[in-house]
């Protein structure tokens, strides 16, 4: 029987870290829930200390999850630990994940701190927040940069001030496989009581490494694995879960583990993530990328007709692709859409919600001959938020061509204000924005704009994600339409929305 190994999965907090990955509260929580369904163990869902924001959106995953642990991050700081307390103290299972660095250059430059100062620190304050808690992971930033006999003697007196998990990172990617299974050996055998604590592992990827070196530490008995879905994360990212998940799955020949996840939940949970954060993945990423299970080579369609196996190592439904089994079209009912719905795995208990849904379905329908699961995949991911649509487009016109100036006319309404105005620009998606710009009264940068094509054919939805800056701060949107220039307004309108409805709240 294959051991079982933990997924740790910090795409909450980590993830969130990155560049262009911001979450607000709701998102997060909406992000939670499919964690759940992916069945991690446990989800780390922010660093409680960092901001207001994070403690609520922490507190609300917290209130929320029920079948796994929330963690929330804490340097060893006693104000650190009691506001992670404060977030996660409602959970059904919490965890107070707690560290310090532990690399020589890491304690001469940043902590200013000598070896017997941190293991001091490191061990007071596992013991106040184990006072706290019930279950304390602590860990040992920069490890792989660390002098291993310090560690030894770090895991040891935290392990006896009550860490139940003391995790290991390769904090910026440095260390290779061979070396970090030797790491993770040496403290099994030179910790003596690593026998009552759980060993963890923290992977960056900034050699292309965090999938493989984890691996080399399961191998070498770690037991629970961090990572993130997409692999999204500081930097050049963390080891991937999906990744993770499905070569331990496909190969437990080679590694006898097995994780709890729910492989057929991948695929959601990648395309939920993108849709969050308006960032794509790359095409030929391993297992959630689009070209993952496509074959265009004339002997590679030869052979995967004649038997799938010759080469796919897995299924594309083992990751939660469906084929389209059942088209709809414009005479097809409410009944027939719900269904269709809860198939695709999509529950469908809010009727109010699944009316707006089916009404945007028929006028999808009316513009399409037929509407794939992907577009109704599509329209669900771009349901509305509870952010408030303080911005609502009413209607838009736009006069553009070769030899002139593109020209929007545009109407929004606020409240029961109707507002217009018309813009001129670099052609009608930027004719469109300043128009926006005009109506809202707000001023932004147009940092990144991504246009593709849901599915295929000249009638097929346009999935439009942006992200605008105003005020040093970045906001993502994104907008589905049959018309790309109406897709580009919804995501920049949902995008005005998210700002207007922060500075509404400060």
């Amino acid at each position: 029987m294959a051991e079982r190994v933990y997924i740790f999965d910090t795409t909450l907090r980590d993830g969130e870290q990155a560049p262009g990955y911001s979450m607000n509260l709701e998102e997060k929580v909406r992000l939670a829930k499919q964690l759940e369904a992916l069945q991690v163990d446990v989800m780390e869902a922010g660093f409680a200390i960092a901001s207001p924001g994070d403690f609520a959106a922490i507190e609300a995953v917290a209130a929320t999850v029920k079948n796994c642990t929330v963690a929330s991050l804490s340097r060893s700081l006693k104000k650190d630990i009691d506001a992670s307390w404060g977030a996660v103290k409602k959970a059904v299972s919490p965890r107070i994940h707690t560290f310090i660095a532990t690399s020589p250059i890491h304690m001469k430059y940043k902590l200013k701190m000598d070896e017997a100062a941190v293991l001091e620190q490191a061990k007071t304050m596992v013991a106040y927040a184990r006072n706290l808690c019930p279950e304390i992971e602590f860990s040992a930033e920069d490890a792989s940069r660390s002098e291993w006999e310090f560690l030894y003697r770090v895991f040891e007196a935290v392990i006896d001030a009550g860490a139940s998990v003391i995790n290991v990172p390769d904090t910026v990617g440095y260390t290779t496989p061979d070396e970090y299974g030797a790491l993770i050996r040496g403290i099994k055998e030179n910790v003596p009581n690593i026998d009552k604590a759980i060993i963890s592992v923290h992977c960056h990827n900034d050699l292309g490494l965090g999938v493989a070196n984890t691996l080399a530490a399961a191998r070498a008995g770690a037991t629970q694995l961090e990572c993130t879905m997409n692999g999204i994360g500081e930097r050049a990212g963390n080891a991937a879960l999906e990744e993770l998940a499905m070569i331990l799955d496909t190969r437990k020949d080679v590694y006898g583990l097995e994780t709890n996840i729910k492989t057929t939940e991948i695929h959601r949970t990648s395309r939920l993530i993108s849709t969050i954060t308006g960032v794509s993945v790359q095409p030929n990423k391993a297992i959630v990328g689009a070209n993952a299970f496509a074959h265009e080579s004339g002997i590679h369609q030869h052979g995967i007709l004649a038997n799938s196996e010759t080469y796919e190592i897995m299924t594309p439904e083992s990751i939660g692709l469906q084929e389209n089994k059942m088209v709809l079209g414009k005479h097809s009912g409410h009944h027939a859409f719900i269904d269709r719905v809860e198939s695709l795995g999509f529950s469908s208990e809010n009727k109010e919600e699944m009316t707006e849904l089916f009404a945007q379905f028929k006028i999808l329908a009316d513009k399409k001959k037929s509407v794939s699961d992907r577009d109704i995949e599509a329209l669900i991911e771009n349901r509305s938020s509870d952010i408030k649509e303080i911005f609502k487009l009413e209607n838009f016109v736009i006069n553009s061509g070769n030899n002139m100036t593109a020209t929007a006319c545009m109407t929004l309404t606020k409240d029961d204000e109707v507002l217009q105005d018309v813009a001129t620009g670099d052609g009608p998606v930027d004719a469109s924005f300043k128009a926006v710009e005009r109506i809202t009264g707000i001023t932004f940068t147009l940092e990144e704009y991504h246009i593709h094509a849901v599915t295929g054919g000249k009638d097929a939805l346009g999935e439009v994600s942006v992200r605008i800056r105003a005020d040093g701060k970045v906001y993502n949107g994104r907008g589905v339409s049959t018309d790309v220039v109406g897709a580009s307004i919804k995501a920049c309108l949902y995008a005005v929305n998210r700002l207007a409805s922060e500075a509404n709240h400060a």
